[in-house]
């Protein structure tokens, strides 16, 4: 029986892929900072409930080691803790900066840290990573998040290359609108510059307008697993319509026409007529 580590599993894509791989037959370490807080998850069978913090290497040390101890092995990681920051670039604090980029960015590579030297030994393991459509493309008011996601997904892509010696795999999975909390959780800017105040009602106004293609978790946690077990060489997955719909666009060819498409979409009234 494999067994998959899972970070951020307190709610949202993370809870729902502890109940898909805890279905498929996996043992799951279901990771998240507060775990006295978790009930359903102790009546499942192979599921292993422990505390980690993506911001504090020892309670990665402990969850990793803790959960060999328990299943014998570690067969994938998945990394899908995360946070979002939304705002115009130039009203985000120093504080909100690193916090995301300690939770988004360095968050996975200190578990990645943890874990490459037990796969590089067994020879073999996946290592999941999870984008979203805004680390292969961006929107109003989400530089500071698209910046985290674009690091990760450029780290995954090169340690695709480094890993193929040692038999590890490495795939990135890029959500689209997902129907969880995770945006009503975001922080917002905590600046106040009133010249931005106009900009930002129109994004996010269109951005609310064409957000019609929510998935639901569990659409994303099939993906998951899709990416941790078929075994290919393929490096990115995308999950869900409207992901499709922009990397599509984003690939069509013509990279001056696909940010002419976004801005006509996202910003038409800033736009020479």
């Amino acid at each position: 029986m494999k067994t998959v580590l899972i970070t951020g599993t307190s709610s949202g894509i993370g809870r729902a892929a502890v109940l898909k791989f805890q279905k498929e037959g996996w043992n799951v370490i279901a990771t998240m900072r507060s775990p006295e807080k978790e009930t359903a998850f102790n009546v499942l069978d192979n599921v292993l409930i422990v505390a980690l913090d993506v911001q504090k290497i020892q309670t990665i040390e402990n969850a990793i080691q803790t959960g060999i101890e328990r299943f014998g092995q570690i067969d994938a990681i998945v990394n899908n803790a995360g946070h979002a920051v939304f705002g115009a670039f130039e009203l985000t604090s120093e504080e909100q900066v690193s916090k995301i980029f300690d939770i988004n960015v360095y968050g996975p590579m200190r578990v990645l840290r943890v874990i490459l030297p037990y796969f590089r030994a067994q020879r073999s393991g996946v290592i999941i990573n999870i984008s979203s459509q805004g680390g292969r493309v961006t929107f109003p008011t989400c530089s500071i998040y698209h910046a985290t996601k674009f690091a990760l997904e450029g780290l995954t892509e090169a340690l695709a290359y480094e890993l193929i010696p040692f038999g590890i795999q490495t795939k990135i999975v890029e959500p689209g609108s997902t129907a969880t909390g995770f945006v009503g959780a975001a922080e917002i800017t905590t600046g106040q510059i009133p010249a931005y105040e106009e900009f930002i009602k129109i994004g996010l106004g269109n951005w609310a307008k064409y957000d019609t293609m929510t998935s639901l978790p569990e659409e994303i946690a099939d993906v998951i697993f899709l990416a941790s077990t078929d075994k290919s060489e393929k490096l990115r997955y995308q999950a869900g319509k409207d992901t499709e719909l922009y990397v599509g666009k984003m690939q069509e060819g013509d990279d001056q026409a696909y940010v002419r498409y976004m801005r006509e979409r996202f910003i038409p009234e800033y736009l020479a007529k």
